[in-house]
């Protein structure tokens, strides 16, 4: 009997340290994958909430993508050269903003197909920064590594031991955070103020609004420009943070997978952002699953885009898009 008591209690005892070793793993493994959200997520949402803007305001802005890719390299560019991750972020965005005034122009005051405009934008975005960087870092395409003290700063930066639970969901970049706060800020801004009201409105009916005296206009090409912004943002985002340097596949779709959680958020900042959680979940996935070299690396790198896909093709119908949205405005004379 003393024998086998002392096997039962040794049977508990390694049965406890191997459930405690797994809960330990687990605890791990959830950290890193709210880590890879956290990583994942802020520059779609910020490239998903610009997209908004336009979107609901009537124009179409699929050029998206490059907005991001010239965010990118000049958010890297500065941060370079300045050492200053704040001042590089914010030059990205307005880098972006600059490709938005040119689409703004040429659909709204020229009446050009927004489609095609916003094409073009995908062309001039990844092959200006291209010809910048390689006229600026001696004929090559990618820019120098940036050092820790020239990124983004993280939020409780050293409280949290390194590997830990509490460092992986903390210790993670402010603007992760930020761009959070943003879909609260930019859902007051669409239907608690004015604006909102206004640029909800210029996206449905712009003749009852110009008959009202809305600006259509000014409403629409401060919607383009700040679409431009924060998708620079977005852009930037990801070189200051994420892989620290500037590369011409470093967005590689990401602005098209942006105006995917739009669709499929149904053209709202808060749809949005449960759609970007949705990628972002999936991208985090990916990189959990290619750390262990389990999978292939080829069908993993697939998985954003196939859930992208797959959400379009069960949502897209459901999805209202906005009347007048790609339908250029002619002011009566």
């Amino acid at each position: 009997v003393y024998c086998n008591i002392k096997f039962v209690q040794k049977y508990f005892l390694e049965s406890r340290k191997e459930r405690s070793g797994i809960m330990e793993v687990l605890i791990k493994d959830l950290g890193l994958l709210i880590n890879a959200i956290l990583i994942a997520t802020p520059p779609l949402l910020l490239a998903a909430l610009g997209s908004c803007f336009s979107e609901r305001s009537g124009v179409i802005n699929i050029g998206i993508e490059g907005m991001m890719t010239i965010g990118a390299f000049i958010g890297a560019c500065v941060a370079y050269f300045s050492g200053n991750g704040w001042l590089g972020f914010f030059a990205g965005g307005l880098s972006g903003a600059i490709l938005g005034v040119i689409h703004a122009v040429a659909c709204i005051q020229f009446g050009a197909d927004q489609t095609i405009s916003g094409t073009a934008i995908n062309f001039i975005g990844p092959g200006l920064a291209v010809f910048l960087c390689k006229a600026i870092f001696d004929n090559s395409s990618d820019s120098p590594a940036l050092d820790t003290a020239s990124k983004l700063p993280k939020l409780f930066d050293g409280m949290f031991p390194s590997g830990s639970f509490g460092y992986n969901v903390f210790s993670t970049y402010i603007v992760a955070y930020l761009s959070f706060i943003l879909v609260a800020v930019v859902w007051f801004v669409f239907y608690k103020t004015k604006f909102g009201m206004h640029l909800r409105a210029v996206g449905e009916h712009p003749q009852a609004c110009a008959t009202l005296g809305v600006n259509v206009y000014r409403t629409r090409y401060i919607c383009v420009i700040l679409s431009g912004f924060l998708a620079g943002l977005g852009g930037a985002f990801v070189t200051l943070a994420t892989v620290s340097q500037f590369r011409p596949a470093v967005i590689v779709g990401q602005g098209f997978i942006a105006i995917a959680a739009v669709i499929f958020g149904k053209f709202k900042p808060q749809g949005a952002f449960k759609a970007c959680l949705l990628f972002g979940l999936c991208n985090g996935i990916k990189a959990l699953l290619g750390a262990g070299n389990a999978v292939s690396p080829n069908l993993v790198s697939m998985i954003p885009y196939v859930v992208t896909i797959l959400a379009l093709v069960f949502v897209v119908g459901s999805t209202r898009v906005p009347a007048a949205n790609g339908k250029p405005f002619l002011k009566a004379r």
